[in-house]
């Protein structure tokens, strides 16, 4: 995916699955293999131990803990990097020197080994993405209000707001395809992880009720609002990170987003419908969205930990058993957590289901879910 894409679309995580699906299949058993403990110990202090240590514990950040890992998965990743499957040049040329009785002793022996704590997550606090995003949304507080709720006019609301459909909407804030405010000058100076994260507060946050606006008849607006029900909800909750809810929202804010798709917002289907509208059905249509009951889009103060409940379901100690394809990430290096999350993320690694990244958050996620495991006691 490039780079461009990726700033737009902003769709990552850890995993693709939901809460209502079932949990994923386990990955192929492979049979044990027969091997020299002691023949691999002496390859592991001639080849990698500069690395690794005699320990399998890490010699520098990003380097990962190889120590109690599952035989099975250490013999398939260095498979993987002689068959060039996984990229790193040293690693390449020196699996592609070993025999297939040497791939097999090495991982032996490291998988006989002791389990080895991450030294950068033995200290590490898991930082919460909704407390960060808490605090940066102070800065958003004067306009759209402490909690997301504005009470403005004019000025949209945040609060329940799918996360993805905002993310995008600060990026055409910042690009300038929306027509931006003189508050809006304080984007330029958050970060990617600031960004996302502000998103998953005010996405957290529960929509207050608002009462029919001065303009605008809401039974009018209810048939106008068909053809918009078909993504944004047929009463204006979506269920798609990256399409907006317009329930509970600020009817003069609605009116002039829905006129501005006649002319600067870069939606065609949304260019086609609104053009046919007069003045007056969009204030209809404004008037019934704003008196809709809306709900919270995340549950920002639990997100890490759902994460990593679909992440255990494959990863831990129950399914993953030794004869599986599957590895231990309690106590692994922080840094090569996020090291592997990125190369999934940009194609650099075989990709299965688990692995397929749906939610809308990136950056910011990686380095929470990995601070997480690596906090975690190596078993």
């Amino acid at each position: 995916m490039k780079p461009i894409a990726l700033a737009v679309l902003l769709s990552m995580a850890m995993v693709g699955c939901t809460d209502q699906d079932k949990p994923a299949a386990k990955p192929a058993a492979v049979k044990p293999f027969a091997a020299d403990i002691g023949a691999g110990k002496v390859i592991a202090e001639r080849d990698c131990r500069a690395c690794h240590l005699l320990n399998g514990g890490s010699a520098a950040p990003a380097i990962p803990i190889l120590a109690a890992q599952h035989e099975a998965y250490l013999y398939a990743s260095l498979r993987a990097y002689k068959e060039g499957k996984r990229v790193h040049a040293a690693l390449k040329d020196m699996t592609g020197h070993m025999s297939e009785a040497d791939l097999r002793n090495v991982t032996a022996y490291y998988a006989s080994l002791p389990p080895v704590q991450s030294a950068t997550g033995s200290d590490a606090q898991v930082v919460s993405l909704y407390e960060r995003g808490k605090t940066v949304a102070e800065a958003c507080a004067q306009c759209h209000g402490a909690d997301g709720n504005s009470t403005t006019p004019g000025t949209p609301s945040l609060a329940g707001q799918q996360p993805r459909y905002l993310l995008v909407a600060i990026q055409e804030y910042l690009q300038s395809e929306r027509d931006r405010a003189p508050m809006h000058g304080d984007l330029t100076r958050m970060s990617r992880t600031d960004m996302e994260s502000a998103a998953l507060y005010f996405a957290s946050q529960v929509p207050a009720q608002r009462a029919a606006p001065p303009f605008g008849d809401p039974a009018a607006g209810e048939p106008l609002s068909a053809v918009c029900g078909g993504c944004h909800g047929p009463s204006g909750v979506s269920t798609d990170t990256a399409t907006p809810s317009l329930a509970a929202q600020d009817p003069q804010y609605l009116v002039g987003a829905i006129k501005s798709y006649r002319t600067t917002r870069k939606r065609e289907k949304m260019r086609e419908y609104v053009s046919a509208l007069s003045d007056k059905e969009i204030e209809n249509i404004a008037a019934f969205y704003t008196v809709q009951k809306s709900q919270a889009a995340e549950k920002g103060q639990e997100f890490i930990k759902q994460i990593a409940a679909k992440c255990d379901r494959c990863h831990g100690a129950v399914i993953a058993t030794p004869d599986l394809l599957v590895p231990k990430i309690n106590g692994q290096d922080r840094d090569y957590l996020v090291m592997a999350l990125r190369a999934y993320r940009d194609d650099r690694r075989e990709v299965s289901a688990m692995h397929r990244m749906s939610l809308p958050y990136s950056d910011s996620l990686m380095d929470s879910l990995s601070t997480y495991y690596a906090s975690q006691p190596a078993k």
